[in-house]
C-alpha cells in the first residue's frame, strides 16, 4: 500500500476513534476545575504545551460555552489528525506553523480574530523543543493586542508517550484538574522579555 493511500485511509479512520476516545474518557473521570476570576469579552489567545493538548477543548468549553476558536495546527499528518478530530468538538483550525511559512499564518490567525474568534496555540509545536516558546504567539499578542490564557490539565493517573513532547493520555476513572491562569498581556514587552515572561506563566501551576 502507498505511503498516500495509508494516510488517507488513517486519516479518515482515526479522527472518529479520537474523538470517542477523549469523550469516554473524560466522561469516566472526576473533574475539578480551577477558573480565571476575569476573563476577556473580547477575543483571546489560548496557549497550551503540545503534550498537554489531548482534554483541552472541556477547559475551553467551561470558560467560552458558545464561542468561535480556531486552532493554529502544523500541516504534518499528525497535525490532519489532530485537526479533524477537534472538528468534532466545534473548532477550527488554522493550519500552518509560525516556524514555516510564518507570515501567511500569522496573517490567518490575525483575521480570525478581527473575526471574533478565539486562538489557541501551542507555543512548543508542532516539533519542539519542549517547554520553548516560538515567536508566534509574542507576534500575534503584541499586533492585535490581545490577552493570553495559559491552560493546563493534569491527571491523577496517565499513560506519558515517550515523543518529543512527552504527552499524556489520562486513564479511565483518575481525577481531572483543569486550571486556567489569569489573563495577561505582552503588548509593551520586547520579544525575549514577552517569550520569557509567557513561559513563566504557563509552568507556574
Amino acid at each position: 500500500m502507498k505511503k498516500e493511500t495509508k494516510r488517507k485511509i488513517l486519516s479518515f479512520i482515526l479522527p472518529p476513534i479520537g474523538a470517542f476516545l477523549i469523550r469516554a474518557i473524560y466522561l469516566t473521570c472526576k473533574k475539578e476545575y480551577k477558573l480565571p476570576k476575569n476573563i476577556p469579552n473580547e477575543p483571546f489567545i489560548v496557549a497550551f504545551w503540545h503534550g498537554n493538548l489531548l482534554m483541552q477543548p472541556y477547559l475551553y468549553k467551561k470558560i467560552r460555552k458558545n464561542h468561535k476558536i480556531a486552532v493554529m495546527i502544523s500541516e504534518h499528518f499528525d497535525g490532519e489528525i489532530i485537526a479533524k478530530t477537534i472538528k468534532s468538538f466545534g473548532f477550527e483550525s488554522i493550519r500552518g506553523s509560525t516556524k514555516k511559512g510564518a507570515a501567511k499564518v500569522l496573517l490567518q490567525a490575525i483575521r480570525k480574530l478581527k473575526d471574533g474568534y478565539d486562538i489557541a496555540i501551542t507555543p512548543d509545536g508542532p516539533r519542539g523543543p519542549i517547554f520553548s516558546i516560538a515567536d508566534g504567539i509574542v507576534a500575534i499578542s503584541q499586533k492585535q493586542d490581545v490577552y493570553i490564557i495559559p491552560f493546563y490539565y493534569k491527571a491523577s493517573k496517565f499513560w506519558q508517550l515517550k515523543s518529543w513532547d512527552r504527552f499524556i493520555i489520562p486513564k479511565p476513572f483518575s481525577k481531572l484538574t483543569f486550571i486556567a491562569k489569569e489573563p495577561f498581556k505582552v503588548t509593551d514587552m520586547d520579544k525575549e522579555s514577552a517569550k520569557n515572561f509567557i513561559k513563566t506563566q504557563m509552568i507556574q501551576y
